[in-house]
């Protein structure tokens, strides 16, 4: 059995983690590079919103009870997912950076959390309704269009759909890394 003495010389000779130079400044640099993801994403959402409200007011949608449905419903998701990227926008820059480390990483992981409720819940769900806003589109689109148009519009809907959603995923794995590895970095 083992002294007191030499359970605390082992205790003292075990190898201390270091420290990461510069810890700080990489956290700043990857939340800042989050941070700039989602002012992509709300440029590129706001952009698609107005491209729709514009075309809402030149086709005259409001005259049409089905199309004016479809246009809601695809302005409507994209508003709500650019109030979601907004709001953690806002939850970023609300974190504050000189808390002590444990309160500094329950933030952390709180935002994450959140992130990851965003990614999984509410993306397909917007996705969804943009979709039906879409679809419930298509007979107007068909009856208004030459089949060849419509036809076009249907392909590269689906091939937009395709790589949209191939694109999204591998931005959420990016942004779910990012903050892995912060949550991890804190841990350390």
């Amino acid at each position: 059995m083992k002294t007191f003495e030499d359970l605390k010389s082992q205790w003292e000779e075990q190898p201390q983690p270091e420290i990461p130079h510069e810890g700080s400044k990489i956290i700043m640099q990857k939340i800042n590079a989050i941070q700039n993801k989602q002012r992509i994403t709300n440029g590129v959402l706001l952009t698609t919103t107005f491209v729709l409200i514009g075309f809402f007011f030149y086709i005259n949608a409001y005259s049409n009870l089905i199309v004016s449905l479809g246009l809601f419903l695809m302005i409507g998701s994209l508003i709500v997912r650019i109030m979601i990227e907004y709001a953690s926008i806002k939850d970023l820059k609300r974190m504050d950076f000189t808390k002590d480390a444990a309160a500094f990483r329950t933030d952390l992981i709180n935002y994450y959390k959140k992130r990851v409720t965003t990614h999984y819940v509410a993306t397909p769900i917007i996705l969804a309704l943009y979709a039906v806003g879409f679809i419930i589109l298509l007979p107007s689109f068909k009856e208004n269009l030459s089949k060849g148009f419509y036809t076009y519009i249907v392909v590269s809907a689906i091939v937009i759909l395709i790589v949209m959603v191939f694109f999204i995923g591998k931005e959420i794995q990016k942004e779910l890394n990012s903050l892995r590895q912060l949550k991890s970095s804190q841990t350390d």
